[in-house]
């Protein structure tokens, strides 16, 4: 296992589904990182295919021009969910209780997760989960910046510094056999330490963890 039980520990260890109950309905990143996940879905993800998008909520950030066979969503709120105009279907799960996706084996294209990873406190089975419903050749990417709701990250995330979570997502690919090698995309802000440290022009980093299906 690449966590150890602290490793898995939440602040907050009160129920999900009590925390994730009434919805938000705001974005958890600025638009410079929306743009770049956007264009990396346009160039990365084809048309007609069959997407999972993971702990979802009422906004995918999939490029509006393109069309896809199916989008599946998954998140902790539903009315959230019911309000995303790109899903074709929805569920709501809390994977930290129960990992196991009610989706058939090597089904999809795509798997997406947005700044959502942290909260993950058995990431390995969920992404054993993940490798089950992808088709051969399909592609993986998880996204992320460097907010979160603090008290629901697990402790690996918390303690860890920008660089040692794009490794600690590398090792949950690489605890399932069958994901190709990650890829790591990174987009730092342009703005200098002092400039971020005022808040004045500071953009969200950008990172994104990408493999395939073997």
């Amino acid at each position: 296992m690449i966590l150890r039980p602290h490793d898995r520990i939440k602040l907050d260890d009160s129920n999900d589904r009590q925390f994730y109950s009434f919805p938000r309905f705001v974005t958890h990143v600025d638009d410079n990182f929306i743009q770049q996940l956007t264009q990396l879905y346009r160039e990365r993800l084809k048309p007609e295919t069959r997407i999972f998008d993971m702990m979802s909520s009422w906004v995918s950030h999939l490029p509006e021009e393109m069309e896809f066979a199916h989008v599946e969503g998954h998140g902790m709120n539903e009315e959230e969910l019911a309000r995303n105009p790109r899903l074709d279907r929805y569920f709501v799960q809390n994977l930290n209780e129960n990992p196991k996706f009610p989706l058939s084996n090597g089904d999809f294209d795509a798997v997406l997760n947005t700044v959502s990873v942290q909260y993950l406190q058995y990431p390995e089975a969920v992404f054993s989960e993940i490798h089950r419903i992808l088709k051969p050749g399909g592609i993986v990417i998880i996204s992320f910046s460097n907010r979160m709701f603090y008290q629901k990250a697990i402790q690996a995330w918390r303690d860890g510094t920008e660089s040692s979570r794009v490794e600690l997502v590398k090792q949950y690919f690489r605890a399932v056999p069958g994901f190709s090698e990650p890829e790591v995309i990174i987009h730092q802000s342009g703005t200098n330490n002092f400039i971020q440290w005022l808040g004045v022009g500071a953009k969200d980093p950008f990172y994104a963890v990408i493999a395939q299906r073997l």
